[in-house]
């Protein structure tokens, strides 16, 4: 099958997979919040971002050895895929063992976090098994890397979303019959082994040669391209974390576990679009990975345009919605005592656009395998996240820390990676980039304050309100980007693509 072939198909099982999922997610987070209360959801948000600090330990290995796969699948050169995925073994088993045993060691910093009487019994042990179930994945999944490394996402996807629908299910039955969290805990758990297990034989039987014990030794090119590019992605690593991961805490911290409970559910569905939409440029990466081993520069930035447009569309859009639909939406589902203020919703809209644009920048240089450029930079992002972030969270609450985050972002990541991409992956100047950029988003504002304006002429509340709310933000965005985009190449482009995905015309 083609590149684009693989990526139509890893897209759709990726899309299809998450709705069933996100509706699942709501019906759970609901009855969530109705049968156990906003402690519970504020511990389930914060030690989620706890043991996303810890996975600091996977140092960036996982993205490290997967580039080098990409040439050998081309090639299959079945000798060095053999030597790479032992080493991706050793390797992931030892992370596993590190992430268990420092968040064990962790436990007596969760007093910092938790600053005042949740009610809630037997707190580490609730960690503990958060813990167990971040930790068990990694001695599984060097297997289900090498099948999204051979285009073959969508094979993931279906074992993946069948246990977290299985999960859901048997969550709310507990939900409903026990009100246990500590049971809901387990169900996750003993799903999420299960799973891995099961897609680890899927990986032996697709290739046998996992399974072969004549593995030759690494040889030393191998070995240092490697450990360079660990050594550059665990700074990558880092800055995710802290950017992404420890806005939970830092609330938890300077503003309360109920705000972290509060938050928690806007985090759902921005986690949900970002998952969705993250998996659409999943789906591509290993195509990209392919396209960089065996096409010119020239043809790799025609494509990037293509893909970065489409996700200008994807992100500008949807930044948009959430402007208009979050707090409507968030009322009706959980109440107006869950609602956070219009300035704090327009900063998650903001930060939701200006983190879903970097994604094309993100997926190339991945693919491409020129991460080690910019290594540096998520170290200085880090820092201005958490300087500005806790300064603005003693001032302003959530909003402080959300500004916090969108101003690292501008000051690093939105210029340093195009910049490193178009120098080390295109050999062309980045300023075109940039007033691509510039140019898009005053579209996207422009277009944020037309429906903003309209909205404010709805007179009726409730029901009626969103849906006339979801008909006009559905309608207005993407008839005005269409008429703007119409006649360029890329909307040509995403056109075909769409086409192709509805018309079934995979070939």
């Amino acid at each position: 099958m083609s590149r684009t072939t693989h990526s139509i198909r890893n897209a759709k099982f990726s899309v299809i997979a998450q709705v069933l999922g996100l509706a699942l997610n709501f019906i759970t987070r609901s009855l969530f919040v109705y049968l156990l209360g906003a402690e519970y959801l504020g511990l389930n948000g914060l030690f989620t971002n706890i043991l996303s600090v810890l996975s600091l330990a996977e140092l960036g290995v996982g993205s490290a050895i997967v580039y080098s796969i990409y040439k050998p699948l081309a090639d299959n050169d079945i000798d060095k895929l053999k030597t790479l995925m032992r080493l991706f073994r050793k390797a992931y088993f030892g992370i596993g063992s590190i992430i268990f045993i420092g968040g064990m060691l962790a436990t007596p910093l969760l007093d910092l976090f938790i600053t005042s009487d949740t009610g809630v019994k037997n707190i580490n042990f609730i960690y503990w098994l958060f813990l167990f179930n971040s930790s068990i994945s990694y001695f599984f999944s060097y297997k289900r890397s090498l099948i999204i490394a051979d285009q073959k996402k969508y094979i993931d996807i279906l074992y993946q979303y069948t246990g977290i629908l299985v999960t859901k299910v048997m969550q709310i039955l507990v939900l409903v019959l026990t009100r246990n969290y500590i049971g809901f805990l387990l169900i996750q758990i003993l799903v999420v082994f299960t799973e891995n297990y099961l897609i680890s034989r899927k990986a032996n039987r697709i290739y046998p040669f996992l399974s072969e014990k004549n593995v030759t030794k690494i040889d030393d090119y191998d070995k240092k391209k490697i450990v360079k590019n660990i050594k550059a992605l665990f700074f990558h690593r880092v800055g995710a974390v802290v950017v992404t991961g420890t806005d939970n805490l830092l609330i938890s911290r300077y503003v309360g576990i109920i705000e972290v409970g509060i938050y928690s559910n806007y985090l759902l569905i921005i986690s949900s679009l970002k998952v969705i939409y993250d998996m659409l440029f999943q789906s591509i990466t290993a195509s990209v990975g392919n396209l960089g081993a065996t096409e010119s520069k020239n043809k790799v930035y025609d494509i990037f345009k293509k893909i970065d447009f489409i996700g200008y569309w994807i992100y500008g859009f949807s930044s948009i919605a959430l402007l208009i639909l979050l707090n409507p939406f968030i009322k009706l589902w959980l109440g107006s005592q869950y609602l956070f203020s219009d300035y704090v919703v327009a900063l998650i809209a903001l930060n939701f656009y200006i983190r879903g644009m970097r994604h094309s920048v993100l997926t190339f240089r991945d693919a491409l395998g020129i991460f080690y450029y910019d290594r540096y930079k998520p170290i200085f992002e880090a820092l201005i996240n958490l300087i500005f972030s806790i300064l603005l969270a003693i001032e302003f609450g959530v909003f402080g820390v959300l500004l916090g985050t969108l101003i690292s972002s501008i000051t690093t990541s939105l210029w340093v990676e195009p910049y490193v991409l178009y120098k080390y992956g295109f050999n062309l100047k980045v300023r075109d980039y940039f007033e691509r950029y510039i140019n898009k988003f005053i579209f996207v504002l422009i277009t944020s304050g037309v429906m903003l304006y309209i909205v404010s002429l709805i007179n009726t509340d409730g029901f009626l309100s969103f849906f006339l709310r979801i008909i006009l933000v559905t309608i207005i965005p993407n008839a005005l980007f269409y008429c703007v985009y119409r006649s360029t190449n890329e909307f040509e482009y995403m056109l075909g693509l769409v086409k192709r995905v509805f018309l079934k015309k995979d070939n």
